[in-house]
């Protein structure tokens, strides 16, 4: 058994796992799976429910197997089987030699289905898709038996043995469990357990023209692999009835070792979908630019837009293990990324709506290098050399012609402080034809230098900027979430959960950076000071550098928390 963790109490896996090590249960062994359907890209949700089966796995010295639920061939590809790799990998887990697929277990799948035909637990239904969802019942009402359901079994097995054969087209039949259409669980009313689909396979090709049901392949596969704890979200715990009852009826030692399933609550953020189906609706219908597009919750997406796996680790630590179902505040999320980034993200200086400042009393062909620093949270960062010339570039918004009582930033007659370089004044404003300020005359006090008072004046503004003659041209993406509501899945009668969309989740626009970041790679990460944490978007190239805005400085989270505490 691993070191316990005194610091916190445990949540109630840990405690069923605890109990099951302390009785030897399982052989005093823990092995866990994350079983992946391989129909799409992994998102939070997902790295939630990496983090808690890999991380029980690492805590209490077990394994943790990596299954992919292969049993559609219509909606899963090699390229979704691969994605699914790397996201795991890049979170930093390691299912070493264990990759497992449910395709692996076909052939067992099917004895075993053969198997409780012969014992009168299974018939081949000739109903319609249609009629067998008709004949289900509501869960207030009875269904109807099958007219096929008391069919022999010499009958079942000679017809699904044909169904495996190729004999009949898709949909003409199935093969359903014989349990009870008076259930009121809806999963325990005759479940399909095979299906006819003649579709080629990504892993077994076209062997198989029946491929099997999650619930008649899921509890199988645990226990072939020897799954000790099988841990599912919410949804699946009306599923489990029917995962021991296959169990139950394939087993040859009741009394010997089965897998169990624990459900936990599934994560659930605002102003964010995990639907699948609607993840990719946003991608085939060009909403997002792929299933990588930084406004994705998916794994892929956060790591492009310059999350990092621990932030994402104590995000999912951080939400905790429930039993029941809540919406956690996306908030929580970009504050895990902010507390990360804070401590190891390089600070350069970068303007994203540039207004050009000329320093007139300063020489036309002079340069400075200043001393500026990398990170003030980690001093063994050092520093490095900024340019700074008679023509910069700062933010528009930092200047206002005629300021409010408690705006502290640039206008005509104050002075405000350059970071890392000099006092300036503004002396006079330039427009365009059309009225727009184009330029600012400015003056500096060269006894400033390193934004430093010479005489003991108060300078309350301190502004960022970049010299214009040495200033990197980027194009800068900047990314806001991807829906205007709380709730995307609230949306009125006739329409559909695209209009809640946030029209103005992307913008993007011409910004200048410092000259540091001309030795920058696709995802290095950076905080552009005063600005908010940007990330080399893979876009780049060594003429074309493309930034994303990864979250703002303002922090939300932090002072709810505050407030709450």
């Amino acid at each position: 058994m691993g070191k316990e963790d005194n610091s916190k109490s445990l949540n109630f896996i840990e405690e069923i796992i605890e109990h099951d090590l302390k009785t030897d249960k399982h052989d005093g062994k823990v092995l866990t799976r994350f079983p992946p359907e391989p129909n799409g890209y992994l998102h939070i949700g997902h790295a939630k429910s990496i983090c808690l089966n890999f991380g029980l796995a690492e805590k209490y010295n077990g394994k943790c197997n990596l299954r992919f639920d292969d049993t559609n061939p219509l909606t899963e590809e090699v390229e979704y089987v691969e994605s699914i790799k790397e996201d795991i990998r890049w979170l930093g887990f390691d299912w070493e030699d264990r990759e497992y697929y449910a395709s692996d277990y076909f052939d067992q799948l099917y004895e075993w289905a053969v198997k409780i035909i012969k014992k009168g637990f299974a018939y081949v239904d000739e109903s319609s898709a249609d009629k067998v969802a008709a004949t289900r019942g509501t869960p207030t009402r009875a269904g109807e038996e099958s007219p096929y359901k008391n069919r022999s079994v010499e009958e079942n097995l000679d017809l699904f043995e044909r169904m495996k054969n190729g004999e009949f087209p898709d949909g003409s039949k199935v093969l359903r469990a014989k349990i009870d259409m008076a259930s009121p669980n809806m999963h325990m009313r005759d479940p399909v357990i095979y299906r006819i689909k003649h579709a080629s396979h990504h892993r077994s090709g076209d062997k198989w023209c029946i491929y099997p049901m999650y619930d008649w392949a899921h509890g199988q596969s645990d226990y072939i692999e020897g799954i000790t704890h099988s841990l599912c979200t919410l949804e699946f715990e009306v599923h489990r009835p029917l995962y021991d009852w296959c169990l139950d009826h394939i087993l040859d030692d009741p009394e010997g070792y089965r897998p169990r399933q624990y459900e936990f609550a599934r994560l659930n953020l605002n102003y964010t979908v995990m639907s699948k189906r609607m993840l990719l609706s946003l991608v085939k219908d060009a909403y997002v630019n792929g299933w990588d597009d930084p406004r994705m919750p998916t794994i892929s997406g956060l790591r492009r837009r310059g999350y990092t796996p621990e932030s994402i680790k104590n995000f999912a630590e951080r939400v905790g293990v429930a039993k029941r179902e809540n919406v956690i505040d996306i908030g929580l999320l970009e504050y895990c990324l902010r507390e990360d980034l804070n401590k190891k993200a390089q600070r350069i200086l970068g303007v994203i709506n540039p207004l050009k400042a000329v320093i007139e009393n300063y020489p036309e062909d002079k340069t400075e290098e200043l001393d500026a620093v990398n990170n003030p949270e980690d001093e063994s960062m050092g520093t490095r050399k900024i340019p700074f010339s008679r023509v910069l570039y700062i933010e528009k918004d930092d200047f206002m012609e005629d300021p409010p009582k408690k705006f502290f930033r640039l206008s005509p007659g104050r002075e405000v402080r350059l970071r890392y370089a000099y006092f300036i004044k503004c002396k006079d404003v330039i427009r365009s034809k059309d009225g727009e300020i184009t330029e600012l005359t400015c003056t500096y006090d060269p006894a400033s230098k390193g934004g430093q008072s010479p005489d003991g004046r108060k300078v309350k503004g301190t502004l960022h900027w970049v010299s214009a003659a040495h200033a990197v041209k980027a194009e800068i993406r900047l990314y806001d979430r991807l829906f205007n509501t709380e709730d995307p899945y609230d949306f009125e009668e006739g329409r559909d959960f695209t209009s809640n969309l946030n029209p103005d989740s992307l913008k993007t626009v011409t910004g200048y950076i410092e000259p540091f970041i001309k030795d920058s790679k696709a995802g290095d990460k950076f905080q552009f000071e005063r600005l908010g944490y940007f990330c080399i978007d893979p876009d780049s190239a060594k003429d074309k550098h493309v930034i994303n805005r990864t979250v703002t400085l303002k922090d939300t989270w932090a002072k709810i928390s505050e407030r709450q505490g």
